[in-house]
């Protein structure tokens, strides 16, 4: 299967909100508390409402498992960020009321099932309130393995960010954000430099989405000795995938025994990378598991490479 028409829909539907992503950060973007004590923007619902929408529209059977759930905006303290998130979408849907954008945020709380899509209508949300890197992640899974993935990076290289996307078995591209209708995709690769001496690794800005103390230890064994990249969302793949760093950890904080990553942020990645010619699996070697739940339950970590050194870092894991 070519996966053509899922590719173009979930690119169209990722630059849309791209654009309204950025529209909402050229103000000071509103945080809202989540549950979990963790923030969420207007930009993480608009962002959903747009791409869940799109997708729904065009794949009606295809459940959306995303990050967010519109429950929060039902409250009514939340009456009048509601009204702003609408007035961003009406952007792009002059015609869209509160009760279709509240269903449209809705169409994420879809199940895994045999085909599926994963969202994070903004992965790196804290990067992306203080205007640094952040990522929105799109990815179609298929029996388990990923079959598309877009990861639009408003914040990350040329002026106006740039659009990565890969399916499976032919590759990963890049493209100016701002550009896309004029510009040719590039082909990106994840080994620019082989020689080791030159190698860096990106881990996260926030200590504790890891392991640091770890990640510097296993980079100073097989031999590199440059200090960290560190980056919030995804965009740390993006940096794998076109050779910028050779490597990404994300080990398991170790005062968060518990916790297993969840599948939107990593599937999308994970193809890039792969289609880069790179490498992901967690720290056994094990691939990710994206075919049974929202959390990966059965992996520890996840390593990140140019392929090359991969084996080499799982057995300094090991050891």
């Amino acid at each position: 299967m070519s996966y053509e028409k899922e590719q173009t829909v979930a690119i169209q539907a990722c630059l849309q909100a791209a654009k309204l992503c950025e529209r909402v950060r050229s103000t000071i973007p509103v945080a809202i508390e989540k549950v979990d004590h963790s923030p969420v923007t207007l930009a993480d619902f608009g962002s959903q409402a747009l791409i869940c929408h799109r997708i729904h529209s065009e794949f009606p059977d295809d459940p959306i498992v995303a990050e967010e759930s519109p429950k929060v905006l039902l409250k009514p303290e939340q009456a009048d960020n509601l009204k702003q998130i609408v007035a961003y979408v009406k952007e792009e849907h002059k015609d869209a009321d509160e009760q279709q954008v509240i269903e449209w945020i809705g169409y994420g709380t879809g199940h895994v099932s045999q085909r599926y899509w994963t969202l994070d209508p903004i992965d790196g949300t804290k990067g992306f309130i203080r205007r640094d890197q952040y990522a929105i992640a799109l990815a179609l899974i298929v029996d388990g393995d990923v079959k598309v993935g877009i990861l639009a990076c408003p914040a990350y290289g040329d002026d106006g960010g740039l659009l990565f996307y890969a399916v499976r078995g032919k590759g990963a591209y890049s493209q100016s954000i701002k550009a896309f209708n004029t510009t040719i995709p590039t082909r990106i690769y994840t080994v620019i430099d082989n020689d080791i001496n030159n190698f860096r690794f990106v881990e996260s800005v926030e200590a504790a989405h890891g392991d640091q103390a770890k990640q510097t230890k296993i980079a100073r064994i097989i031999g590199i000795q440059a200090a960290p990249i560190r980056m919030d969302s995804q965009v740390k793949y993006a940096a794998v995938a076109c050779g910028q760093a050779a490597i990404y950890f994300r080990f398991p904080n170790p005062h968060s025994h518990g916790y297993r990553e969840n599948i939107w942020d990593h599937a999308a990645g994970a193809i890039i990378v792969q289609e880069a010619g790179g490498k992901v699996t967690d720290m056994d070697g094990k691939a990710l598991n994206f075919r049974d739940n929202e959390k990966m339950l059965d992996n520890r970590g996840v390593v990140v490479s140019n392929g090359s050194i991969h084996e080499k870092i799982l057995e300094a894991v090991k050891d």
